[in-house]
């Protein structure tokens, strides 16, 4: 396996979902197994394709990060493949081909959710889980979606409806949300989330203890739905033609408020105490500290900040309770015959499995949501320098402010006009700096305008 390890190393760092960027892996081959036809995923129609699932640590990583690497294995002179897709030739005459590119995995991950089956390899095992409703292809074309960080999506359209299938890239130990929550919203008749369709389970060694295994999952399925845009696309096209917003943010407000309505219907929920209140201005405290630290502008509003987070902290809290929480216009999807459709309930893809399934603040979500419509006016400025500032931000206020009327009218209560969404709209704020003078520098100055606007007047339709 050296050769096989070798190859692989070479390969990930060019991959966007290869978390260390700017850093060689140190890899540990921790298990694999083959789909087969006996396991349910491949069949007999490509005999000359070996279809594997490479489960590898990165130990220079801390903590280590597990990675799933589905490779389909071809003798080298029948390779007709992207050379962008080629992981390489670990040995002579074999060629390496990443996964989803390749046809013979692509239809063997569908087997394996559709139909269901399970494979095998040392101390690992793959269970494949039907959760829909039937319906899906059971043979079918597929292609790869693009721009992708974390995870690889697949599109598969044939015979049935079609599906989208999400490979994750990054293991982790637990559920993942993205399956649980979908799953329990659909059961429960939300028309705001797509239907599920199967999902593949998996047990492997446990890589914290080395001992024992621990269950996790591996991929996922749903229904996709051709011809929707993104809500992020829809907005900006929106405000870059001056377009009147209100009445699609209003409805999107009413579809958040409801999806959190039926997620604490769903799901326990749980009194904020005085160690939630502590952990969270802690971090609001931590995070404005490395702020200041990498984008020094905001120094001078450390204290209008904390007294911000303050008046925040003197206030009750709503229950806790599960969220998206990764919410903004990019997680949503605009069908003309739905209307508002989530996506994406992973939640923070980097954060450990454990924390993104505890109960949080509904209105961090809303605070997510706030913040991207401010990043719908703060790009087409950055786009044309020429562009009203004027009305790009009115246009942004007015969809927060009909967005928020719209959840406050559906939310069962809940009032997001509280402090503690401007407190939450803040940190996020902060936590956007931070990213922009790591990544992007030049739009660093959509969220320093924000920070600035949330010291001076804390609202949440400012």
């Amino acid at each position: 396996m050296d050769s096989t390890l070798a190859c692989l190393a070479a390969w990930m760092p060019r991959q966007r979902w290869y978390a260390a960027k700017g850093r060689p892996p140190s890899l540990r081959l921790l298990s694999w197994w083959d789909l087969s036809a006996e396991s349910g995923g491949a069949d007999d129609a490509d005999p000359g394709a070996r279809i594997r699932t490479f489960l590898v640590a990165d130990e220079g990583a801390l903590p280590a990060v597990l990675y799933q690497i589905p490779v389909v294995e071809r003798a080298t002179e029948n390779v007709d493949a992207d050379p962008d897709h080629v992981i390489g030739s670990p040995v002579p005459g074999t060629t390496f081909i990443d996964g989803p590119f390749d046809p013979a995995y692509a239809q063997a991950l569908l087997r394996l959710i559709t139909v269901g089956g399970t494979a095998h390899g040392p101390q690992t095992t793959a269970i494949g889980r039907i959760a829909g409703s039937g319906g899906a292809p059971s043979r079918a074309t597929s292609r790869v979606i693009s721009g992708e960080q974390s995870n690889t999506s697949l599109i598969f359209e044939g015979d049935g409806a079609p599906v989208i299938c999400k490979v994750y890239r990054q293991l982790h130990a637990g559920l993942n949300p993205d399956i649980e929550l979908q799953e329990a919203l659909a059961g429960a008749g939300s028309p705001h989330v797509p239907r599920p369709v199967g999902s593949i389970e998996g047990t492997w060694p446990d890589l914290t203890t080395a001992h024992g295994t621990v269950h996790g999952s591996l991929a996922s399925a749903q229904e996709f739905l051709p011809g929707v845009e993104d809500a992020w696309r829809v907005a900006l096209q929106a405000a870059a033609k001056g377009d009147d917003f209100r009445d699609a943010a209003r409805a999107l407000g009413t579809a958040t408020a409801e999806v959190h309505v039926a997620l604490a219907e769903c799901f326990p929920t749980r009194t904020a105490t005085d160690a939630d209140r502590e952990a969270t201005a802690a971090t609001w405290e931590r995070r404005f500290a490395i702020a200041i630290a990498e984008v020094p502008e905001i120094a001078g509003q450390r204290d209008a900040a904390a007294a911000v987070y303050r008046r925040a902290l003197q206030v009750p809290w709503p229950p806790l309770q599960r969220i998206h929480g990764d919410f903004h216009l990019g997680q949503v999807l605009h069908s003309p015959d739905r209307g508002w459709i989530m996506v994406d309930f992973e939640g923070e893809p980097l954060r450990p499995m454990a924390e993104r399934t505890q109960p949080d603040l509904a209105l961090r979500d809303v605070a997510g949501m706030l913040r991207s419509f401010d990043y719908v006016a703060g790009s087409l400025r950055l786009d044309d320098p020429d562009r009203s500032a004027d009305a790009v931000r009115a246009w942004a206020r007015d969809a927060r402010r009909a967005f928020v009327d719209g959840y406050a009218a559906s939310a069962g209560g809940l009032d997001p006009r509280h402090p503690l969404l401007a407190a939450l709209e803040l940190d996020k704020a902060v936590y956007e700096a931070i990213y922009e003078a790591r990544n992007r520098p030049t739009w660093v100055a959509i969220p320093l305008r924000a920070i600035a606007r949330l010291v001076e007047r804390p609202a949440p339709v400012a």
